[in-house]
């Protein structure tokens, strides 16, 4: 599950921000992600980011099998 995190900065700051990342073609959503995922990954120690995708991984499987139909026996 994703979600969204909500930071302040002047209105000016943000027009020009998403003006020259729009000319390099990248917006700011992209490099605030992309700035979070290094964040994540130089604060969260390794051995519980491999953790944290273990388990998404297996939630994601359980989904999976869920949504498959059963078979069903033909006569």
């Amino acid at each position: 599950m994703k979600n969204t995190v909500s930071i302040a900065l002047d209105e000016a700051k943000i027009s020009a921000l998403k003006m020259y990342l729009n000319m390099k073609n990248s917006s700011l959503d992209e490099e605030l992600s992309r700035c979070a995922e290094q964040l994540y990954s130089r604060v969260v120690p390794q051995n519980v980011r491999e953790f944290i995708d273990m388990a998404e991984k297996q939630r994601c499987g359980e989904k999976t099998k869920t949504s498959l139909p059963k078979p069903t026996r033909d006569p």
